[in-house]
């Protein structure tokens, strides 16, 4: 878990231990929060009548952390630990630069992609990159690897931030490394941040 050469917050690189879980292939959709609001009235995020945010099959953007975490449990899912979602995004390819291996794709978007149209990796998970950061269920904190426990880490006990991980549409370089860390304050809705189900295994 890390990366050796990243940013601060993403080393040192650690070994740890998670146990078995399963996880979505893509971001949860436009669809999937819909069937939510239909069945329990959740306000819609800010970008859902934009067009540029309407489509079916793009990733849900715009929930806040708590949110995310309410449309999860709906789902019967909850949020993946930080742990969880590397260790799904690495895909066995445990020294790699992308979850699909070392070629950075070229593309770029002017809006969220349709899920599942970014490359895969091994286990046939997508849009690992490239398209939303994906909420955590852990607190953000700038030192946690130093500290982290070697099975099942959690993150911080408390904090001002929370974990989300993966490359978004929104920036000038949207393919983030599979161990890069990023975080935002649970409250802020932003048009590039969406949320993966996770669930623990029968």
């Amino acid at each position: 878990m890390g990366w050796a050469d990243g940013h601060p917050c993403e080393r040192p690189l650690h070994l740890v231990w998670v146990d078995a879980f399963l996880i979505a292939r893509t971001p949860a959709t436009n669809a999937d929060f819909a069937a939510y609001a239909n069945a329990t009235g959740a306000p819609p995020p800010p970008f859902w009548l934009d067009p540029a945010f309407a489509d079916p099959r793009q990733p849900v953007v715009g929930l806040a952390w708590a949110e995310a975490v309410a449309f999860a449990e709906w789902s019967g899912a909850r949020l993946p630990t930080e742990a969880e979602w590397e260790k799904a995004a690495r895909g066995g390819l445990a020294s790699a630069r992308y979850p699909w291996g070392e070629a950075r794709p070229a593309a770029t978007f002017d809006r969220p992609p349709r899920v599942g149209e970014t490359p895969q990796n091994p286990l046939g998970l997508a849009d690992l990159s490239g398209v939303c950061h994906e909420w955590c269920a852990d607190w953000f904190d700038e030192g946690y690897y130093a500290e982290s426990p070697g099975r099942n880490p959690r993150g911080a006990a408390s904090g001002t931030r929370r974990v989300s991980r993966g490359g978004a549409w929104r920036h000038a370089d949207p393919w983030s490394t599979v161990g890069h860390r990023s975080s935002l304050p649970p409250h802020l809705r932003y048009s590039d941040y969406g949320v993966r189900f996770a669930r623990d295994a029968q």
